[in-house]
């Protein structure tokens, strides 16, 4: 089914080429959907409020910065919200904080089934759990990671070696074991067996206040711009599409 944003129709062959910039995400057809049709809205948006769009690629993309920054208003952290925030996830402030662990990898690639690979996922960890002597055998059979052959073992992990969901559940969890969820990154699904965690030393608030006020920030701008497009799309003729739906971007 064609989709069309307030009579406009995004090609086919505009969504095939977009879907190369997306090769990471599960279903990369699915996000190059969501993304031209985010943009289709955008570009209405920047037309009716008189910006400039015409001659396609910088123009466009110079028309939606202009049209972003007019609109999307972000307040910046004051110090007091960065010191708050510190307070309440002071463990994610830390030096040389070590963890010892294993994983079962059930890769998600283009195209891939994803959730056939999440069920198989979960009933594996259902398995895990209660046997939990036997990772390593079912690391070996099931994770696509080459450290299936090592038991899906990953040795010590510092922070800033792994991608940021996987490190939070390797470094903010409580005891070691089995973790009893799923760990889902952008290469697929992870069963995490977690065998140590050596902790290191708490940073001051003074040394990394701008980097908590950067977080703060783009966390800030990330909500406000989610919100922004969710009123732009909810006036909008929309079909072939549900960007409310609960795997939209506008959603999560």
């Amino acid at each position: 089914m064609a989709i069309v944003i307030n009579g406009t129709t995004i090609p086919d062959d505009a969504i095939a080429r977009e879907a190369a910039a997306h090769a990471d995400a599960p279903s990369p057809h699915e996000a190059a959907c969501y993304a031209l049709a985010i943009k289709e809205i955008l570009l209405q948006r920047a037309r009716e409020v008189g910006l400039d769009t015409n001659g396609g690629g910088a123009a466009e993309d110079a028309a939606l910065d202009a049209l972003l920054e007019r609109e999307v208003v972000t307040p910046v952290p004051t110090e007091e919200e960065s010191r708050r925030y510190y307070d309440t996830h002071a463990g994610r402030f830390r030096s040389g904080d070590l963890v010892e662990a294993s994983h079962i990898l059930f890769a998600v690639t283009p195209n891939a089934p994803v959730n056939e690979i999440r069920a198989t996922a979960e009933a594996t960890l259902r398995t895990v759990i209660a046997e939990p002597q036997r990772f390593a055998e079912f690391a070996g059979s099931h994770s696509n990671c080459p450290s299936g052959a090592q038991g899906g073992n990953l040795g010590q992990l510092r922070r800033g070696e792994t991608v940021p969901e996987f490190e939070a559940a390797l470094f903010e969890g409580a005891a070691p074991g089995v973790l009893p969820r799923l760990v889902n990154t952008r290469y697929g699904f992870h069963i995490v067996h977690v065998a140590r965690r050596i902790e290191g030393r708490q940073l001051p608030f003074e040394m990394i206040k701008d980097r908590i006020a950067e977080f703060l920030g783009d966390t800030v701008r990330h909500n406000a711009l989610r919100q922004y497009l969710q009123i732009l799309a909810g006036k909008a003729e929309v079909s072939g599409i549900d960007l409310n739906g609960a795997g939209s971007p506008l959603v999560q």
